[in-house]
């Protein structure tokens, strides 16, 4: 099965997902208005639309660069510390825990859950909050994002770290290749194997989940299918010995610190707020004698 083969069936079921969820929880008529005025709403939230795609573009264009730095110059590696605080907290790892649990219909739920659930949870919320009267949701959701993808780069610079089916494949068993393997084709595209801490598998969908908490009232039903889908990726992440446990805590963390930039900020007042401080910085080192 080719990439091609691979982003098609992805695309197909994830428009299908999309599509019954638009109809059933945003309806017709939402629909309908969006299309109506998708010119103002679009120019509503651009600023975030664009520091979301500074942010990616600067993420893919940089990968070779980060490479070098995390693994010749900033990185450390600590991979041997999060095996070892998991086995002392919990006497056996998390990850050793649920892969005990597995069988077929597990592991199929969870696969489907790490590629096609996780794309859809991710989607979603952006048709479902475009299609609202105003567009500070979506602009809190991108700002949200835009805040993980930034924090966590930073992260992976700083820290190198090799997920449980990397780091012993005696101990811990690769599920989502050997159930998958046409998806290594796609996740290899995307991702390097040292993307560890924190997962942003977990920090994106919790994310989500937290986002529709706090806007519970535009969709309510969102709020509990986007719980159930943020959890169930989360432990996919574990259960497929992608990630550790101390990687989803982290990226809930990484998902808390995002939701509340996204909430309480806005990315002109960011913007404001970092020229001003430069702006202060260069008067002072203007000054005789200033530093």
């Amino acid at each position: 099965m080719t990439l091609l083969d691979v982003v098609l069936e992805l695309v197909i079921v994830v428009t299908a997902m999309l599509a019954t969820a638009t109809l059933v929880l945003v309806g017709p008529k939402r629909i309908a208005a969006a299309i109506r005025g998708y010119r103002w709403r679009l120019e509503a939230c651009l600023l975030s639309i664009a520091a979301l795609v500074v942010v990616l573009a600067l993420r893919l264009s940089t990968r070779d660069v980060v490479r070098r730095l995390e693994r010749r110059v900033i990185g450390h590696n600590i991979t041997d510390d999060l095996f070892a605080l998991e086995e002392q907290l919990f006497g056996e790892t998390p990850v050793a825990i649920l892969q005990s649990l597995q069988t077929e219909a597990l592991t199929t739920f969870f696969v489907f859950i790490y590629i096609y659930g996780y794309a859809f949870l991710l989607l979603f919320p952006i048709i479902a909050y475009f299609a609202l009267e105003e567009m500070d949701e979506l602009s809190t959701l991108l700002l949200a994002f835009t805040a993980n993808y930034g924090i966590g780069l930073l992260c992976y610079v700083l820290f190198i770290a090799y997920g449980p089916r990397n780091f012993d494949p005696m101990l811990f068993e690769g599920l989502l290749y050997d159930a998958f393997p046409q998806s290594h084709s796609l996740t290899g595209q995307v991702n390097q194997n040292t993307n560890v801490f924190p997962s942003l598998h977990t920090s994106l969908s919790m994310t989500v989940f937290f986002v529709a908490w706090v806007t519970r009232d535009r969709y309510p039903l969102w709020v509990p299918l986007s719980g159930f889908l943020a959890i169930s990726v989360a432990l996919s992440t574990m259960y497929l010995g992608i990630h550790w446990f101390s990687d989803v805590a982290a990226g809930t963390v990484l998902a808390l610190i995002s939701v509340y930039i996204g909430v309480n900020y806005t990315v002109d007042g960011l913007v404001a707020t970092g020229r001003q401080y430069l702006g202060q910085r260069f008067d002072v080192l203007g000054k005789p004698g200033g530093e």
